[in-house]
């Protein structure tokens, strides 16, 4: 089973919003992220800047700065 680590991106560095993420839905609020054992969360105003297969993580960014970077 293939499960991501999810970081969220600043202009100071990278923090990490949540592990074993298993289904990950781009909404326009922002970005929803579900689990096997938790409820799913929403990060509100996220939008998906990169997701890297090889090392199963995907990097989130405030909406619109995906755009830039």
């Amino acid at each position: 089973m293939c499960q991501m680590r999810v970081m969220m991106e600043h202009t100071s560095g990278c923090d990490r919003i949540m592990e074993d993420v298993t289904a990950l839905e781009v909404t326009p609020e922002g970005v929803v992220l579900s689990s096997l054992f938790e409820e799913p969360r929403l990060v509100d105003g996220a939008a998906v800047k990169k997701i890297d297969f090889m090392a199963t993580v995907v990097t989130l960014c405030p909406q619109g700065a995906e755009q830039h970077g």
